[in-house]
């Protein structure tokens, strides 16, 4: 006679081992989990009436978040970092953007927000190793675009394309510890080889200001430079402040904390010798 225990007991396991299988794809800690539980409870009696304003209103329940540096750079494998205690401006924008579409779209579990965490940072939204993750804002905003996170609007505001090489990491190996695997650094290698095919667009700096009154707060905004190599040094959120100008709302290396500047968009970049421009995202709504 068969032991119903038995199969019970062998279902169990195989459900242990696959948790656990999940569970070594994500690095997160219990005070962030903890975090995250206080967060989506207090966010949801925030939430906007359209993706922008909830945007907006997330990211600024983050504000006074301390930077912090290479937050993703965990381990000897690449798995999906939860961190909520330090932001970097790439890791603020991704966390906000998850946040956001789980709100608008009346999702409320962990789960949920790992899976919209995962698909707006890796390519095609699989996590397949270091190189699955999009390291170049350019390719971000490309990657988001076709999966219909996200709409380039930089064209339709008046930017201008630049052809420019991207092989920032290519070049510069020693920065980044996951490319001293020779095949970690050989896929980046190619993935800058495709980023290249595509020309960068921009909005100038001095045509922001006529043109902030069209983009909206929540829409995702990256700063644009004149760095060999590089496509953006920056990343953050549009936000329409009561001096009835462009703010932006971001994780700030120079100030150590997320905030929003404190002089208008425009006149921010300024102060950014490297800077040449901006490049604009509009988040659309979309449940996985």
């Amino acid at each position: 006679m068969k032991n119903p225990m038995v199969k019970i007991n062998i279902t169990a396991l195989l459900l242990f081992f696959a948790s656990m299988l999940n569970a070594q794809q994500i690095t997160c800690s219990p005070e962030d989990k903890s975090l995250f539980e206080t967060k989506i409870v207090d966010l949801e009696k925030t939430k906007g009436t359209n993706l922008g304003d909830t945007i907006s209103l997330v990211g600024q329940s983050f504000l006074g978040t301390p930077y912090v540096e290479k937050t993703l750079e965990v381990g000897d494998t690449e798995t999906l970092v939860v961190n909520f205690g330090g932001l970097d401006c790439t890791t603020f924008v991704e966390n906000v953007l998850a946040f956001s579409l789980m709100l608008q779209n009346q999702q409320r579990e962990f789960e949920n927000f790992t899976n919209y965490l995962e698909t707006v940072r890796y390519r095609n939204g699989d996590l397949n190793g270091y190189p699955s993750r999009l390291h170049y804002f350019t390719e971000w905003i490309r990657n988001n675009e076709k999966k219909g996170l996200v709409k380039d609007i930089t064209a339709e505001l008046g930017g201008v394309e630049l052809e420019k090489p991207i092989n920032f990491m290519g070049t510069h190996r020693n920065l980044y510890p996951f490319l001293a695997s020779d095949a970690n650094f050989e896929a980046m290698l190619v993935v800058e080889k495709e980023i290249a095919k595509e020309k960068l667009c921009y909005l100038p700096q001095d045509h922001i200001e006529s043109k902030e009154h069209l983009i909206k707060s929540g829409d995702i905004l990256a700063l644009a430079t004149s760095i060999k190599g590089l496509d953006v040094t920056h990343t953050g959120i549009a936000i329409h402040q009561p001096d009835g100008r462009l703010h932006l709302l971001h994780a700030s290396s120079k100030n150590g904390e997320v905030e929003i500047s404190e002089l208008p968009l425009a006149d921010y970049l300024k102060n950014i010798k490297s800077n040449i421009g901006i490049i604009v995202a509009r988040p659309v709504l979309k449940a996985l």
